[in-house]
């Protein structure tokens, strides 16, 4: 399992992987990695995956440098924070806290 403390020990952008799929997403949807930096520095893990592949990874809910609520999936490693994607959360499809899904 992945802790916020973990995550936030190894938070810089140099220790940060992007694939290019979601360096494309975060293009995109307009998301710096200052954005994600800033949403792990301030956020809390609402979502474990433990069962994702290569390693287990996470959901995290913080916000980007504007103050806005942003989404963040990550795995991690020692050294590494794996970016897998990031997004704004949709109001229409989270509830207020925009830690849970909306008809759940």
């Amino acid at each position: 399992m992945i802790t916020i403390e973990q995550l936030k020990e190894i938070n810089k952008p140099e220790n940060m992987a992007i694939t290019e799929h979601a360096r494309i997403r975060l293009y995109e949807r307009n998301i710096s990695i200052d954005d994600i930096v800033n949403g792990i520095n301030t956020g809390e893990i609402i979502k474990q995956y433990e069962d994702d592949k290569p390693l287990p990874s996470c959901l995290v809910l913080g916000f980007s440098v504007k103050l806005q609520y942003i989404h963040i999936v990550v795995s991690c490693d020692i050294d590494f924070i794996y970016l897998i994607t990031a997004y704004f959360p949709d109001p229409d499809t989270w509830e207020n806290d925009f830690k849970t899904r909306k008809g759940r």
